[in-house]
């Protein structure tokens, strides 16, 4: 593609926080896709600290990052092996108000769209225990902890937009990277989820969201593009202070070169799901408006078989997300969407910059 879109470069973790805050006074949403490496835990550190010293205040961010996560941790009871709990940091603010307000209706109506698990928290011993069918002090995988997390952080969201007096004090939610060690399945749902959660939440706060999860972000954007929010490419060079924000607004989504490399590689490998048609055929449709095209089998017309091409992009890809039960595609199918990708890529030159070659190929290796 020959325009590139707006460049936005700071010299400091601290200017491009400010610029995040600033974007925030007319936005209701800022939407970061980066690498991980980048930084962007320290971002949402950096983001929860300025406002501190920008209001003179105590605080004003609710945050879910790698740090929340820390604020569990398993007692596996090394000695018997029998009575496994999770510990909760309760000398956090986090928990402000957990104990009065009895959160485990509302995580239970997260957790069972995304698990097969029940849970039950001791709030005098500060711990939780899980169980699943007629197993009691079970210790559940990484990924179903890292859910049952995001469950009681979707908890106290609801009961901030709701206006607990107990989370008052929330202004600003800054979310990073929700879905470390989900599948895909659980990624689209957790990114549908969290759009409709936050939709509700516009009146009374202001949300950041960054993730590296290209498929995530993606979807993210489509659930709210029609509401007031900026979405950026993230970059930091190697051995940096400095960083980049591309924005994504009104050209082909920035990202989408780096869903592009990655539905080439899937594509490569084989391994392609019916999900893949909705990530493709969001790229046409960005295309499109890019080049004012009024639909996005304009991006494939004259190639061979665009009939068909443009058929299969509406079919395969129809419905909320055909990946909430994600399945492998059949060999035919498998053939047709690499038809059709190697037709748009040949008709449109999309260069890769170096900067998403040198992360693609670090983000590849063990």
């Amino acid at each position: 593609m020959s325009d590139q879109p707006r460049v936005y470069p700071f010299t400091s973790l601290t200017r491009l926080v400010q610029r995040l805050r600033d974007d925030l006074n007319s936005q209701d949403f800022v939407l970061l896709y980066a690498y991980n490496g980048t930084g962007k835990t320290r971002i949402s550190m950096e983001f929860k600290e300025q406002g501190k010293r920008k209001a003179d205040i105590e605080r004003d961010t609710l945050y879910f990052n790698a740090y929340t996560e820390d604020l569990f941790h398993w007692d596996n009871d090394l000695e018997n092996d029998n009575e496994r709990r999770l510990i909760i940091n309760s000398d956090s603010r986090f928990f402000d108000g957990f104990k009065e307000l009895a959160l485990e209706e509302k995580i239970f109506a997260y957790l069972e769209r995304y698990a097969n698990f029940d849970f039950r928290i001791d709030y005098e011993q500060w711990t939780i225990t899980f169980s699943r069918d007629d197993a009691d002090q079970i210790k559940i995988s990484r990924g179903e902890e890292n859910l049952f997390i995001w469950c009681v952080f979707l908890a106290v969201c609801e009961l901030t937009i709701d206006g607990s007096d107990a989370y008052d004090w929330v202004k600003y939610l800054y979310i990073d990277d929700p879905i470390s060690s989900l599948d895909d399945n659980n990624a689209i749902a957790v990114a549908s989820d969290l759009a409709q959660l936050l939709k509700k939440s516009r009146d009374r706060l202001k949300t950041v969201i960054s993730s590296h999860h290209s498929l995530f972000f993606n979807v993210m954007c489509n659930e709210l593009k029609k509401v007031k929010h900026k979405q950026y490419f993230l970059h930091r060079g190697s051995h940096s202070a400095s960083y980049t924000l591309r924005a994504t607004d009104d050209t082909p989504f920035f990202h989408h070169v780096a869903l592009l490399s990655e539905l080439q590689q899937a594509a490569d490998s084989g391994k392609l799901y019916t999900h893949h048609f909705n990530m493709l055929r969001s790229i046409l449709e960005k295309t499109a408006t890019f080049f004012g095209f009024n639909d996005f089998s304009a991006c494939i017309h004259g190639v061979d078989d665009e009939v068909l091409y443009a058929r299969a992009l509406n079919l395969l890809s129809h419905g909320k997300y055909s990946a909430y039960e994600p399945m492998e595609m059949g060999e035919d199918t498998k053939a047709l969407f690499q038809n059709i990708l190697t037709a748009f890529l040949e008709r449109y030159q999309f260069d890769l910059p170096e900067l998403i070659l040198e992360e693609t190929t670090q983000s590849s290796q063990p």
